[in-house]
Protein backbone atom coordinates (compact mmCIF):
# COMPACT_ATOMS: atom_id res chain seq x y z
CA UNK A 1 0.00 0.00 0.00
CA UNK A 2 1.26 3.46 -0.90
CA UNK A 3 2.28 5.92 1.80
CA UNK A 4 0.33 8.49 -0.19
CA UNK A 5 -3.44 8.78 -0.10
CA UNK A 6 -5.37 11.14 -2.34
CA UNK A 7 -8.87 11.95 -1.14
CA UNK A 8 -10.48 13.11 -4.34
CA UNK A 9 -13.36 15.50 -5.00
CA UNK A 10 -14.84 15.85 -1.50
CA UNK A 11 -16.47 18.80 0.21
CA UNK A 12 -13.70 19.67 2.66
CA UNK A 13 -14.38 21.55 5.94
CA UNK A 14 -11.24 23.50 6.85
CA UNK A 15 -12.48 26.34 9.15
CA UNK A 16 -10.85 28.89 6.85
CA UNK A 17 -12.71 31.19 4.46
CA UNK A 18 -12.96 28.57 1.74
CA UNK A 19 -16.35 27.56 0.38
CA UNK A 20 -17.44 24.34 2.13
CA UNK A 21 -19.53 23.45 -0.93
CA UNK A 22 -16.55 23.60 -3.30
CA UNK A 23 -15.02 20.25 -4.21
CA UNK A 24 -11.36 19.79 -3.31
CA UNK A 25 -8.73 17.11 -2.95
CA UNK A 26 -6.65 16.28 0.12
CA UNK A 27 -3.25 14.67 -0.33
CA UNK A 28 -1.88 12.68 2.60
CA UNK A 29 1.80 11.75 2.67
CA UNK A 30 3.51 9.82 5.47
CA UNK A 31 0.52 10.38 7.73
CA UNK A 32 0.38 14.14 7.24
CA UNK A 33 -1.73 16.45 5.15
CA UNK A 34 0.55 17.56 2.33
CA UNK A 35 -1.80 19.54 0.09
CA UNK A 36 -5.37 20.74 -0.22
CA UNK A 37 -6.53 21.91 -3.62
CA UNK A 38 -8.53 21.27 -6.76
CA UNK A 39 -7.63 18.58 -9.29
CA UNK A 40 -4.31 17.73 -7.67
CA UNK A 41 -2.09 15.88 -10.10
CA UNK A 42 -0.64 13.04 -8.06
CA UNK A 43 0.77 9.70 -9.14
CA UNK A 44 1.49 6.58 -7.11
CA UNK A 45 -1.19 7.29 -4.49
CA UNK A 46 -4.13 5.31 -3.20
CA UNK A 47 -7.21 7.21 -4.33
CA UNK A 48 -10.31 7.51 -2.14
CA UNK A 49 -13.25 8.82 -4.11
CA UNK A 50 -15.02 11.41 -1.94
CA UNK A 51 -17.52 12.59 -4.58
CA UNK A 52 -20.49 11.85 -2.30
CA UNK A 53 -18.63 12.65 0.89
CA UNK A 54 -18.02 15.52 3.29
CA UNK A 55 -14.43 15.50 4.56
CA UNK A 56 -14.11 16.85 8.12
CA UNK A 57 -11.53 16.83 10.91
CA UNK A 58 -11.87 13.90 13.28
CA UNK A 59 -13.83 14.64 16.44
CA UNK A 60 -12.04 15.05 19.78
CA UNK A 61 -13.77 13.76 22.92
CA UNK A 62 -12.11 15.61 25.80
CA UNK A 63 -13.40 13.50 28.72
CA UNK A 64 -14.66 9.92 28.73
CA UNK A 65 -14.47 7.28 31.45
CA UNK A 66 -13.80 4.58 28.88
CA UNK A 67 -13.44 1.86 31.51
CA UNK A 68 -17.20 2.07 31.94
CA UNK A 69 -17.92 0.82 28.41
CA UNK A 70 -18.72 -2.66 29.72
CA UNK A 71 -21.66 -1.68 32.01
CA UNK A 72 -23.08 0.57 29.28
CA UNK A 73 -26.63 1.86 29.77
CA UNK A 74 -27.01 0.63 33.36
CA UNK A 75 -27.23 4.23 34.62
CA UNK A 76 -29.82 5.32 32.05
CA UNK A 77 -32.22 6.23 34.87
CA UNK A 78 -29.74 7.19 37.61
CA UNK A 79 -28.81 10.48 39.20
CA UNK A 80 -25.22 11.54 39.70
CA UNK A 81 -25.42 10.43 43.33
CA UNK A 82 -26.63 6.96 42.30
CA UNK A 83 -23.81 6.77 39.79
CA UNK A 84 -21.28 7.32 42.57
CA UNK A 85 -22.77 4.40 44.49
CA UNK A 86 -23.30 1.98 41.63
CA UNK A 87 -20.36 2.59 39.31
CA UNK A 88 -17.70 3.98 41.61
CA UNK A 89 -18.64 2.13 44.78
CA UNK A 90 -19.82 -1.28 43.53
CA UNK A 91 -18.60 -2.07 40.02
CA UNK A 92 -15.31 -0.16 39.91
CA UNK A 93 -13.58 -2.02 42.75
CA UNK A 94 -14.19 -5.47 41.19
CA UNK A 95 -12.51 -4.68 37.87
CA UNK A 96 -9.59 -6.89 36.88
CA UNK A 97 -6.78 -5.73 34.58
CA UNK A 98 -8.37 -7.69 31.73
CA UNK A 99 -11.64 -5.82 32.31
CA UNK A 100 -9.81 -2.52 31.95
CA UNK A 101 -8.27 -3.78 28.72
CA UNK A 102 -11.44 -4.88 26.98
CA UNK A 103 -13.41 -1.88 28.24
CA UNK A 104 -10.86 0.49 26.74
CA UNK A 105 -10.59 -1.47 23.50
CA UNK A 106 -14.37 -1.74 23.09
CA UNK A 107 -14.97 1.88 24.05
CA UNK A 108 -12.25 3.28 21.81
CA UNK A 109 -13.35 1.22 18.81
CA UNK A 110 -16.82 2.64 19.43
CA UNK A 111 -15.40 6.15 19.21
CA UNK A 112 -13.51 5.44 15.98
CA UNK A 113 -16.63 3.93 14.45
CA UNK A 114 -18.44 7.22 15.07
CA UNK A 115 -15.68 9.51 13.78
CA UNK A 116 -13.98 10.39 17.08
CA UNK A 117 -10.27 10.14 16.27
CA UNK A 118 -8.92 11.52 19.55
CA UNK A 119 -10.12 10.38 22.96
CA UNK A 120 -9.13 11.76 26.36
CA UNK A 121 -9.50 8.59 28.41
CA UNK A 122 -10.32 9.87 31.91
CA UNK A 123 -9.17 6.65 33.55
CA UNK A 124 -10.05 6.91 37.23
CA UNK A 125 -10.11 3.23 38.08
CA UNK A 126 -6.37 2.55 38.32
CA UNK A 127 -6.44 -0.03 41.09
CA UNK A 128 -2.84 -1.04 40.44
CA UNK A 129 -0.07 -1.12 37.81
CA UNK A 130 -1.63 -4.07 35.98
CA UNK A 131 -4.89 -2.14 35.63
CA UNK A 132 -2.96 0.81 34.21
CA UNK A 133 -1.24 -1.49 31.72
CA UNK A 134 -4.60 -2.95 30.70
CA UNK A 135 -6.02 0.52 30.12
CA UNK A 136 -3.00 1.53 28.04
CA UNK A 137 -3.01 -1.65 25.97
CA UNK A 138 -6.69 -1.27 25.17
CA UNK A 139 -6.06 2.21 23.80
CA UNK A 140 -2.98 1.03 21.90
CA UNK A 141 -4.70 -1.92 20.26
CA UNK A 142 -7.57 0.25 19.03
CA UNK A 143 -5.35 2.29 16.71
CA UNK A 144 -6.89 5.55 17.90
CA UNK A 145 -5.19 8.73 18.98
CA UNK A 146 -5.69 9.04 22.72
CA UNK A 147 -4.65 10.77 25.90
CA UNK A 148 -4.41 8.38 28.84
CA UNK A 149 -5.43 10.61 31.74
CA UNK A 150 -4.21 8.60 34.74
CA UNK A 151 -6.57 8.80 37.71
CA UNK A 152 -6.61 7.41 41.20
CA UNK A 153 -8.55 4.33 42.32
CA UNK A 154 -12.17 4.39 43.48
CA UNK A 155 -11.55 4.22 47.21
CA UNK A 156 -9.43 7.37 47.13
CA UNK A 157 -12.48 9.33 45.99
CA UNK A 158 -14.21 8.46 49.27
CA UNK A 159 -11.46 9.97 51.42
CA UNK A 160 -10.61 13.65 50.84
CA UNK A 161 -7.32 13.15 52.71
CA UNK A 162 -6.18 10.17 50.60
CA UNK A 163 -2.92 10.89 48.83
CA UNK A 164 -2.33 9.92 45.22
CA UNK A 165 0.61 7.56 44.80
CA UNK A 166 2.41 8.92 41.75
CA UNK A 167 4.96 6.11 41.60
CA UNK A 168 3.04 4.18 38.96
CA UNK A 169 2.50 7.32 36.90
CA UNK A 170 6.28 7.75 36.87
CA UNK A 171 6.69 4.10 35.84
CA UNK A 172 4.15 4.48 33.02
CA UNK A 173 5.83 7.65 31.80
CA UNK A 174 9.20 5.93 31.60
CA UNK A 175 7.80 2.72 30.08
CA UNK A 176 5.46 4.13 27.43
CA UNK A 177 5.68 7.92 27.21
CA UNK A 178 9.35 8.87 27.03
CA UNK A 179 8.31 11.09 24.12
CA UNK A 180 5.19 13.27 23.95
CA UNK A 181 5.00 12.79 20.18
CA UNK A 182 3.33 9.38 20.15
CA UNK A 183 -0.20 8.51 19.09
CA UNK A 184 -1.00 8.05 22.78
CA UNK A 185 0.09 10.68 25.29
CA UNK A 186 -0.10 10.83 29.08
CA UNK A 187 -1.91 13.27 31.36
CA UNK A 188 -3.13 13.39 34.96
CA UNK A 189 -6.80 12.99 35.91
CA UNK A 190 -6.83 14.55 39.37
CA UNK A 191 -9.72 14.51 41.86
CA UNK A 192 -9.61 18.24 42.35
CA UNK A 193 -11.05 20.45 45.10
CA UNK A 194 -14.50 18.88 45.20
CA UNK A 195 -13.22 15.44 46.21
CA UNK A 196 -10.00 16.15 48.10
CA UNK A 197 -8.71 18.71 50.55
CA UNK A 198 -7.08 21.89 49.26
CA UNK A 199 -3.75 20.82 50.73
CA UNK A 200 -3.93 17.57 48.74
CA UNK A 201 -4.92 19.53 45.63
CA UNK A 202 -1.90 21.78 45.99
CA UNK A 203 0.46 18.82 46.38
CA UNK A 204 -1.02 16.88 43.45
CA UNK A 205 -0.94 19.86 41.08
CA UNK A 206 2.72 20.48 41.95
CA UNK A 207 3.73 16.85 41.38
CA UNK A 208 1.83 16.62 38.07
CA UNK A 209 3.60 19.74 36.85
CA UNK A 210 6.95 18.46 38.00
CA UNK A 211 6.29 15.42 35.80
CA UNK A 212 5.48 17.71 32.87
CA UNK A 213 1.93 16.39 32.52
CA UNK A 214 -1.25 18.22 31.59
CA UNK A 215 -4.06 18.07 34.16
CA UNK A 216 -7.77 17.41 33.78
CA UNK A 217 -10.15 17.69 36.73
CA UNK A 218 -13.85 17.73 37.59
CA UNK A 219 -15.30 20.99 38.91
CA UNK A 220 -18.82 22.41 39.12
CA UNK A 221 -20.42 18.96 39.49
CA UNK A 222 -23.87 19.65 40.92
CA UNK A 223 -23.88 20.22 44.66
CA UNK A 224 -20.26 19.13 44.91
CA UNK A 225 -19.35 22.14 42.78
CA UNK A 226 -20.65 24.79 45.17
CA UNK A 227 -18.49 26.59 47.71
CA UNK A 228 -16.11 28.58 45.48
CA UNK A 229 -13.45 25.90 45.38
CA UNK A 230 -12.03 27.05 42.06
CA UNK A 231 -11.64 30.49 43.59
CA UNK A 232 -9.72 28.86 46.45
CA UNK A 233 -7.43 27.20 43.92
CA UNK A 234 -6.92 30.55 42.23
CA UNK A 235 -5.91 32.14 45.53
CA UNK A 236 -3.19 29.49 45.80
CA UNK A 237 -1.94 30.18 42.27
CA UNK A 238 -2.94 26.74 40.95
CA UNK A 239 -4.96 27.74 37.89
CA UNK A 240 -2.98 27.64 34.63
CA UNK A 241 -3.19 26.90 30.94
CA UNK A 242 -2.16 23.27 31.42
CA UNK A 243 -5.51 22.38 33.05
CA UNK A 244 -8.86 21.32 31.59
CA UNK A 245 -11.85 21.87 33.88
CA UNK A 246 -14.59 19.31 33.29
CA UNK A 247 -18.29 20.26 33.63
CA UNK A 248 -18.13 23.71 35.33
CA UNK A 249 -21.95 23.68 35.66
CA UNK A 250 -22.28 25.15 39.14
CA UNK A 251 -19.21 27.36 39.19
CA UNK A 252 -19.81 31.06 39.74
CA UNK A 253 -19.36 33.37 36.76
CA UNK A 254 -16.27 34.97 38.26
CA UNK A 255 -14.70 31.52 38.70
CA UNK A 256 -15.19 30.88 34.98
CA UNK A 257 -13.45 34.20 34.37
CA UNK A 258 -10.54 33.04 36.55
CA UNK A 259 -10.21 29.98 34.31
CA UNK A 260 -10.25 32.20 31.23
CA UNK A 261 -7.72 34.67 32.63
CA UNK A 262 -5.26 31.88 33.44
CA UNK A 263 -5.60 30.23 30.02
CA UNK A 264 -7.46 27.12 31.15
CA UNK A 265 -9.71 25.02 28.94
CA UNK A 266 -13.10 23.47 29.67
CA UNK A 267 -14.89 20.26 28.77
CA UNK A 268 -18.70 20.26 28.66
CA UNK A 269 -20.62 16.95 28.72
CA UNK A 270 -24.05 18.35 27.86
CA UNK A 271 -26.13 15.19 27.70
CA UNK A 272 -24.86 13.67 30.93
CA UNK A 273 -25.01 16.98 32.77
CA UNK A 274 -28.68 17.48 31.92
CA UNK A 275 -29.65 13.87 32.60
CA UNK A 276 -27.88 13.29 35.90
CA UNK A 277 -28.15 16.55 37.81
CA UNK A 278 -24.83 18.31 37.35
CA UNK A 279 -26.61 21.55 36.47
CA UNK A 280 -27.17 23.34 33.18
CA UNK A 281 -24.28 22.94 30.71
CA UNK A 282 -22.02 25.98 31.08
CA UNK A 283 -21.53 26.51 27.32
CA UNK A 284 -22.82 30.08 27.12
CA UNK A 285 -21.36 31.21 30.43
CA UNK A 286 -17.96 29.85 29.43
CA UNK A 287 -18.11 31.75 26.15
CA UNK A 288 -19.09 34.95 27.96
CA UNK A 289 -16.14 34.46 30.33
CA UNK A 290 -13.75 34.02 27.41
CA UNK A 291 -13.34 30.23 27.37
CA UNK A 292 -13.94 28.25 24.17
CA UNK A 293 -15.65 25.07 25.42
CA UNK A 294 -14.90 21.57 24.20
CA UNK A 295 -17.26 18.60 24.13
CA UNK A 296 -17.19 15.25 25.88
CA UNK A 297 -19.38 12.19 26.20
CA UNK A 298 -18.40 11.42 29.84
CA UNK A 299 -20.04 8.04 30.51
CA UNK A 300 -21.71 5.54 28.21
CA UNK A 301 -23.40 4.05 31.27
CA UNK A 302 -26.22 6.53 30.72
CA UNK A 303 -26.06 7.88 27.16
CA UNK A 304 -24.80 6.95 23.71
CA UNK A 305 -21.13 7.20 22.86
CA UNK A 306 -21.05 9.30 19.68
CA UNK A 307 -20.36 13.02 19.25
CA UNK A 308 -23.55 13.68 17.31
CA UNK A 309 -25.86 13.49 20.33
CA UNK A 310 -23.47 15.63 22.37
CA UNK A 311 -23.20 18.35 19.72
CA UNK A 312 -26.96 18.52 19.33
CA UNK A 313 -27.60 18.56 23.05
CA UNK A 314 -25.08 21.37 23.53
CA UNK A 315 -26.48 23.49 20.73
CA UNK A 316 -30.15 22.92 21.54
CA UNK A 317 -29.72 23.63 25.26
CA UNK A 318 -27.74 26.81 24.77
CA UNK A 319 -30.05 28.10 22.06
CA UNK A 320 -33.04 27.33 24.25
CA UNK A 321 -31.55 29.30 27.16
CA UNK A 322 -30.77 32.30 24.96
CA UNK A 323 -34.13 32.21 23.19
CA UNK A 324 -35.96 31.93 26.50
CA UNK A 325 -34.10 34.96 27.88
CA UNK A 326 -35.15 36.95 24.82
CA UNK A 327 -38.75 35.88 25.10
CA UNK A 328 -38.89 36.70 28.81
CA UNK A 329 -37.58 40.16 27.95
CA UNK A 330 -40.40 40.56 25.43
CA UNK A 331 -38.15 40.14 22.39
CA UNK A 332 -38.21 37.74 19.49
CA UNK A 333 -34.65 36.70 18.58
CA UNK A 334 -33.54 38.10 15.23
CA UNK A 335 -30.80 35.52 14.68
CA UNK A 336 -28.98 32.65 16.37
CA UNK A 337 -25.57 33.79 17.53
CA UNK A 338 -24.27 30.31 18.43
CA UNK A 339 -23.79 28.46 15.14
CA UNK A 340 -23.20 24.93 13.97
CA UNK A 341 -19.72 26.00 12.85
CA UNK A 342 -18.97 27.08 16.43
CA UNK A 343 -20.07 23.70 17.75
CA UNK A 344 -18.05 21.78 15.16
CA UNK A 345 -15.00 23.81 16.22
CA UNK A 346 -15.66 22.89 19.85
CA UNK A 347 -15.80 19.21 18.83
CA UNK A 348 -12.55 19.34 16.84
CA UNK A 349 -9.85 22.01 17.02
CA UNK A 350 -10.83 23.34 20.45
CA UNK A 351 -10.83 19.79 21.77
CA UNK A 352 -7.36 19.22 20.36
CA UNK A 353 -6.20 22.43 22.03
CA UNK A 354 -7.54 21.24 25.41
CA UNK A 355 -5.72 17.93 24.93
CA UNK A 356 -2.48 19.80 24.22
CA UNK A 357 -2.16 18.38 20.69
CA UNK A 358 -3.62 21.10 18.45
CA UNK A 359 -0.23 21.35 16.74
CA UNK A 360 -0.84 17.94 15.19
CA UNK A 361 -4.63 17.41 14.90
CA UNK A 362 -8.07 19.02 15.16
CA UNK A 363 -8.24 20.72 11.75
CA UNK A 364 -7.49 20.04 8.09
CA UNK A 365 -4.32 22.00 7.39
CA UNK A 366 -1.13 21.20 5.49
CA UNK A 367 1.49 19.88 7.91
CA UNK A 368 -0.99 18.46 10.41
CA UNK A 369 -1.41 14.74 10.89
CA UNK A 370 -4.29 13.33 8.86
CA UNK A 371 -7.06 12.59 11.37
CA UNK A 372 -10.00 12.74 8.97
CA UNK A 373 -13.61 11.59 8.68
CA UNK A 374 -15.53 11.10 5.43
CA UNK A 375 -19.30 11.36 5.80
CA UNK A 376 -21.63 9.70 3.29
CA UNK A 377 -24.01 12.23 1.80
CA UNK A 378 -25.75 9.86 -0.58
CA UNK A 379 -27.81 8.46 2.31
CA UNK A 380 -31.26 9.97 2.58
CA UNK A 381 -30.63 11.79 5.88
CA UNK A 382 -27.90 13.99 4.34
CA UNK A 383 -28.96 14.32 0.70
CA UNK A 384 -28.94 16.79 -0.98
CA UNK A 385 -26.05 18.71 0.56
CA UNK A 386 -26.76 22.40 1.08
CA UNK A 387 -24.84 23.27 4.28
CA UNK A 388 -22.00 20.81 4.96
CA UNK A 389 -21.24 21.98 8.51
CA UNK A 390 -24.90 22.09 9.47
CA UNK A 391 -25.39 18.62 8.03
CA UNK A 392 -22.52 17.14 10.06
CA UNK A 393 -23.65 18.73 13.32
CA UNK A 394 -27.44 18.36 13.06
CA UNK A 395 -28.18 15.56 10.58
CA UNK A 396 -25.32 13.05 10.53
CA UNK A 397 -25.16 9.82 12.48
CA UNK A 398 -22.80 6.89 12.89
CA UNK A 399 -24.12 5.26 9.70
CA UNK A 400 -22.88 8.28 7.72
CA UNK A 401 -19.31 7.76 8.96
CA UNK A 402 -17.91 5.95 5.94
CA UNK A 403 -14.13 6.34 6.22
CA UNK A 404 -11.90 7.33 9.14
CA UNK A 405 -8.17 8.03 9.08
CA UNK A 406 -5.91 8.38 12.12
CA UNK A 407 -2.47 9.80 11.39
CA UNK A 408 -3.01 8.89 7.74
CA UNK A 409 -3.92 5.26 8.40
CA UNK A 410 -7.38 4.09 7.36
CA UNK A 411 -9.10 2.56 10.42
CA UNK A 412 -12.61 2.50 8.95
CA UNK A 413 -13.43 1.94 5.29
CA UNK A 414 -16.77 1.55 3.57
CA UNK A 415 -18.57 1.79 6.89
CA UNK A 416 -16.59 -1.03 8.53
CA UNK A 417 -13.72 -0.91 11.02
CA UNK A 418 -10.47 -2.23 9.56
CA UNK A 419 -8.10 -4.77 11.12
CA UNK A 420 -10.16 -5.57 14.20
CA UNK A 421 -11.57 -8.94 15.31
CA UNK A 422 -14.95 -7.65 16.47
CA UNK A 423 -16.23 -11.11 17.35
CA UNK A 424 -13.35 -11.38 19.84
CA UNK A 425 -14.06 -7.91 21.19
CA UNK A 426 -17.74 -8.74 21.75
CA UNK A 427 -16.91 -12.10 23.35
CA UNK A 428 -14.41 -10.57 25.79
CA UNK A 429 -16.84 -7.76 26.59
CA UNK A 430 -19.60 -10.25 27.42
CA UNK A 431 -17.27 -12.27 29.63
CA UNK A 432 -16.15 -9.11 31.42
CA UNK A 433 -19.73 -7.96 31.94
CA UNK A 434 -20.72 -11.33 33.41
CA UNK A 435 -17.76 -11.26 35.81
CA UNK A 436 -18.34 -7.68 36.96
CA UNK A 437 -22.06 -8.05 37.54
CA UNK A 438 -21.60 -11.34 39.39
CA UNK A 439 -18.89 -9.90 41.65
CA UNK A 440 -20.96 -6.80 42.40
CA UNK A 441 -24.09 -8.88 43.00
CA UNK A 442 -26.26 -7.06 40.45
CA UNK A 443 -28.21 -8.06 37.36
CA UNK A 444 -28.68 -6.58 33.92
CA UNK A 445 -32.14 -5.65 32.70
CA UNK A 446 -32.73 -2.11 33.94
CA UNK A 447 -34.09 -2.90 37.39
CA UNK A 448 -30.92 -2.13 39.34
CA UNK A 449 -31.29 1.21 41.12
CA UNK A 450 -28.56 1.79 43.72
CA UNK A 451 -29.09 4.02 46.71
CA UNK A 452 -27.69 7.51 46.32
CA UNK A 453 -24.64 8.58 48.27
CA UNK A 454 -25.11 11.35 50.78
CA UNK A 455 -25.31 14.90 49.48
CA UNK A 456 -22.04 16.81 49.51
CA UNK A 457 -21.29 18.90 52.55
Amino acid sequence: MSDRILIRNGRVITFDDADDMARRDVLVEDGRIAQIGRDLQVSDAEVIDATDRIVAPGFVDTHRHTWQSIPRSVAADWTLAQYFTGLRGMLGPVYRPEDMYIANLLGTLETLDSGITTLVDWSHNMIGPDHAEGAYEGLRDSGSRAVLAYGTANEDWLDPEARFDFSDVTRMREAHFASDDGLITLAMALRGPEFSSMEIVEDEWRIARDLGLRITTHVGCGGWGLGRKVAAMHERGLLAEDTTYVHCCTLADDELKMIADTGGTASVAPEVEMHMGHGFPATGRLLEAGVQPTISIDVCTGIGGDMFGAMRAMLAMERALRNDANLKAGRTPDYLDLTTRDVLRFATIEGARAAGIDDRTGSIEPGKQADLVLFRTDLLNMHPVNHPVGAVVLAAGVRNVDTVLVRGRVVKRGGELVGQDLDRVRRLADESRDHLFAQAGVQAGGRWAPAAVGEPA
